[in-house]
């Protein structure tokens, strides 16, 4: 495995970004239960931006030079992400931040990017397609790219940061079950939950119409861009897998748990309906994993990475209204 960051890394980008990003609840849940395990919700939904991205963009940010952060800064997202660089440019005073996503990426999520006073442009059709367009939109512009997961170490030594909470907030955490898309989340929280407690097990959790790290695992293949099969409610959670997620995570993470979107969205009916929690319903497939797979997923003492609360309203009441009872 090439190490491309380490613990030291994730502590540093702690200490850089402690002025502005929260440190989120580790939430009891009320009605998940399983034999004698507890489970506990990181709730990133309470983030600032209301998604764990922020994490990894005021890291890479705050560390520009001078030259770049005059040029502005730019990305492409299916929306978090986006948030995310906005708050960033915005509170560390770069006055110029465009943010490309796909055609039919929520409002809630644009309404957001606008708000912190960054350029929203949908080119594309999904995310692939938005990624080409807005990299070379963003070159032209010779403005500053801020990898959302695929080739910046700092991208992932913020999202890392969650790992440092978690064990701090409950030392007993055996088990951390956590989103992927790219990986760099689910990157960066091996990387520093590992450095405080190697025995705790990593499990990973991907939608059966985006199962990109799955394939790439099995394949020895880096797909850095990944087809989605059929409609998903995990919007933000699907596409391809990022460079350094594929070298470092095969050898962090003890198990990936591929769960069906009719598990999730069940799951995400069952956070809002029972839990009370406004989360998105892609961040509900950790809960997915453990409603359908508990003894897989196992543990006694179990966190679960809650990675975004930005909720379309469409998804909401579609899901609100169905039934998946078997």
């Amino acid at each position: 495995m090439k190490e491309w960051f380490n613990a030291q890394d994730v502590r540093a980008a702690r200490e850089r970004i402690s002025p502005w990003a929260r440190v989120t609840p580790l939430e009891q849940s009320i009605y998940l239960d399983y034999a004698d395990r507890n489970y506990q919700f990181k709730l990133e939904s309470q983030q600032l931006g209301k998604s764990f991205k922020i994490r990894g963009a005021l890291n890479t940010i705050s560390q520009l030079s001078d030259y770049e952060k005059r040029h502005g800064v730019g990305t492409v997202s299916t929306g978090n992400h986006g948030v995310a660089v906005a708050i960033a440019a915005h509170v560390l005073g770069i006055p110029d931040c465009s943010v490309v996503v796909p055609l039919g990426t929520p409002h809630a999520k644009t309404d957001r990017i606008r708000f912190y006073g960054a350029r929203s442009m949908m080119l594309g059709a999904d995310y692939d397609d938005a990624l080409t367009l807005g990299i070379n939109y963003i070159d032209r512009a010779e403005m500053f790219y801020v990898d959302p997961f695929e080739h910046d170490t700092r991208v992932y030594a913020g999202q890392g940061t969650i790992g440092l909470e978690i064990m701090e907030q409950n030392p007993d955490v055996d088990t951390i079950v956590v989103p992927i898309g790219g990986g760099g989340l689910c990157t960066g929280i091996a990387v520093a939950a590992k450095s405080v407690k190697p025995s705790v097990r990593i499990v990973g959790v991907q939608t059966a119409a985006c199962p990109a790290m799955v394939d790439s695992i099995r394949d020895g293949v880096c797909y850095s861009r990944f087809p989605t099969e059929g409609d998903t409610v995990c919007e933000a959670i699907v596409g391809g897998v990022g460079e350094i997620a594929f070298d470092m995570l095969p050898s962090l993470i003890d198990d990936i748990v591929v769960v069906s979107e009719k598990s999730i969205r069940s799951a995400f009916k069952f956070m809002i309906e029972r839990e009370q929690l406004s989360v998105e319903a892609g961040s509900a497939m950790v809960v997915a994993a453990v409603r359908e797979f508990p003894e897989r997923v196992g543990g006694k003492n179990v966190a679960l990475v809650i990675s975004g609360g930005n909720l379309d309203i469409n998804i909401l009441t579609s899901v609100l209204a169905g039934d998946f009872e078997e």
